[in-house]
């Protein structure tokens, strides 16, 4: 085997890793920045919205590029395992392309349809937790912030009134 048709493997594996760390950080960034209960400051939000914004077409440029380089790694690599991990990698980068196009943040934040509710006496909250409290005619309800964070919407009926609580 010639020094060129090794460096040539080795160009093939170092940018189909690029890929692989680019795509894994379009995906990986903004889920670790946007959630719940963390502090975010807001360069490192601006940051995570303008990825989200350019990662559909930053995974997709990336699996096309990562299926391209391993046809042409898998003519110049003879063993079977190496061509192995390498598809591999391609098949990741190609699985976070396919998932970049979810959005998380809707299966995460999905409203609360069926609320159900528990007397004073038996609800367990801390001394300190804070609700939203809604209240028509005779009816009233609390809604736990702890809970709301991650749902963020509550549809409810009081007092045969329907209701939208936010948060």
């Amino acid at each position: 085997m010639s020094a060129n048709h090794q460096r040539t493997r080795l160009a093939f594996l170092a940018v189909l890793l690029t890929c692989l760390v680019v795509s894994l950080i379009s995906v990986g960034y903004p889920l670790y920045v946007i959630r719940p209960f963390r502090a975010q400051g807001a360069r490192e939000l601006a940051v995570a919205l303008a990825i989200i914004r350019w990662r559909p077409a930053i995974t997709l440029i990336s699996a096309a590029a990562a299926l391209t380089l391993l046809a042409g790694y898998w003519r110049a690599q003879p063993r079977k395992r190496y061509r192995a991990l390498a598809a591999a990698g391609a098949g990741l980068v190609c699985a976070l392309a396919v998932f970049a196009r979810v959005n998380v943040y809707e299966l995460m934040f999905h409203p609360i349809e069926h609320p159900s509710f528990s007397a004073v006496p038996q609800v367990k909250l801390d001394k300190d937790e804070k609700v939203i409290a809604v209240k028509i005619a005779s009816d009233a309800r609390a809604y736990p912030i702890r809970v709301m964070a991650y749902h963020h919407i509550v549809n409810d009926v009081l007092d045969r009134v329907a209701i939208v609580a936010t948060y």
